[in-house]
């Protein structure tokens, strides 16, 4: 899994930074607050709710935000590890100020109701809690509850079904954005792995097999340790998309930690987190458009 060495990796963070855990998550909170919402002139102003969304294995629970006014392209958010929670909701909230329909979705529905851990938690503090609930979910799971999603989305009036969903996910939520896009091929125009792990492995069902089946444009931001780990990965993910005349953008992010994007995190980049959303903006724009 894409946490497995998150702790290894954090200890020697810290002693390489001379700083305790206490220290550096404070330092990271106040990082994060400045980012929470966009500002400026070309924000717009958004309506979001928390929704319930009729699936074959039950009833997700969700977030749905949009701008206040017309029908937009919508994004598909699937969480990391730590499942929907309010840095999310926040998340699809910014999202939504730049002119995006927006679903946030709670991956482990068929088990609990999110936040399945407090706000706030250090994954190595609730992997009892998340371990099974990750191990709940496949590929198969995946591929339904993406069905179900899109086609919620597309019944709502703030949604514009002439344009292209993007999707997006975080660690575990990388490779369901591949799933996504090669089972929605038809409606996935864009997509999009922060940190995601198992992106590619030996596996029949490895999610970069799926590139030729996709029609999205796609971002790939990989964390420096997590390259550091499987340096082959990121040349796997290239020549894939290459071969199959695919756009991507797959960039390894100097400084960062797995998990760095998600303001919540106790590793987040602020620096880089931006520079993520920036190529993501840029690619939403492009294929959503």
């Amino acid at each position: 899994m894409c946490d497995e060495y998150f702790e290894e990796d954090m200890k020697k963070f810290l002693r390489q930074q001379g700083m305790t855990r206490r220290q550096f998550s404070a330092m990271s909170a106040a990082a994060a607050a400045s980012v929470l919402l966009p500002a400026g002139a070309s924000a717009q102003m958004v309506n979001g709710s928390d929704v319930m969304i009729e699936t074959a294995d039950g009833t997700c629970d969700a977030y749905f935000v949009h701008p206040n006014s017309g029908a937009h392209a919508g994004v598909l958010i699937w969480p990391d590890a730590m499942g929907l929670r309010t840095a999310f909701k926040q998340m699809a909230d910014r999202l939504a100020a730049s002119g995006y329909a927006v679903l946030a979705v709670n991956p482990y529905y068929r088990s609990a109701p999110a936040p399945v851990v407090p706000d706030g938690s250090a994954f190595g503090e609730v992997r009892g809690v998340l371990g099974p609930l990750m191990g709940s979910l496949n590929a198969d799971t995946h591929v339904a509850d993406a069905r179900a999603f899109v086609g919620w989305m597309d019944q709502q009036s703030a949604v514009d079904t002439s344009r292209k969903v993007g999707t997006m996910g975080y660690c575990m939520g990388g490779p369901i954005t591949m799933r996504t896009a090669a089972a929605l091929l038809d409606r996935i125009g864009a997509g999009a792995s922060f940190h995601g792990g198992g992106l590619t492995t030996d596996a029949d069902d490895s999610p970069h097999l799926l590139i030729p089946e996709m029609d999205a444009e796609y971002l790939v931001a990989i964390a420096a340790n997590d390259d550091e780990r499987d340096p082959q990965s990121k040349d796997i993910l290239r020549a894939a998309f290459d071969a199959a005349g695919k756009s991507a953008v797959v960039e390894v992010f100097e400084g960062t930690m797995h998990g760095w994007c998600p303001t919540d995190s106790a590793v987040y980049h602020h620096d880089q987190a931006e520079h993520a959303w920036s190529h993501l903006l840029t690619i939403f724009a492009r294929a959503l458009a």
